[in-house]
C-alpha cells in the first residue's frame, strides 16, 4: 500500500492553471495596487494633456512655434531609460498633448 502524499489546496488561475490559495490573496492585494497604480497614471496623463495643449496655445498665442522640437527631444530622452517601449510611451504622450495638427 502506497501513502498518498498530501495534496496542496489550489485553485484556477487565469490560464487555467493550479495556484495555491494562499497566493490568491497575494494576488488579488497585487492586482488592487495595480488598479490603484492605474487610476494615478490615467489621472497624471489627463493632467498632462491638458497643460501640454495650455502650453502649445499659449506659445501659439504669442506667435510662436506650436511644436518645440527640442523640448520633445528631451521628453523622450527622458523616457528612454524605461528602453525602446519608454520612447513609445513618450511619442504617445507627446501626441496626446499636441492635439490635433493640421486643423483637421
Amino acid at each position: 500500500m502506497t501513502v498518498a502524499e498530501p495534496v496542496a489546496d489550489t485553485t484556477q488561475n487565469d490560464t487555467g492553471g493550479s495556484v495555491p490559495t494562499g497566493a490568491d490573496a497575494e494576488i488579488e492585494e497585487l492586482r488592487k495596487e495595480i488598479d490603484r497604480l492605474d487610476a494615478e497614471i490615467l489621472d497624471a496623463i489627463l493632467r498632462r494633456t491638458e497643460v501640454s495643449k495650455r502650453i502649445g496655445a499659449a506659445r501659439m498665442a504669442a506667435g510662436g512655434p506650436r511644436i518645440v522640437y527640442s523640448r520633445e527631444m528631451a521628453v523622450l530622452d527622458r523616457f528612454a531609460e524605461l528602453g525602446p517601449e519608454g520612447r513609445e510611451l513618450a511619442m504617445m504622450l507627446l501626441r496626446l498633448g499636441r492635439g490635433r495638427l493640421g486643423g483637421r
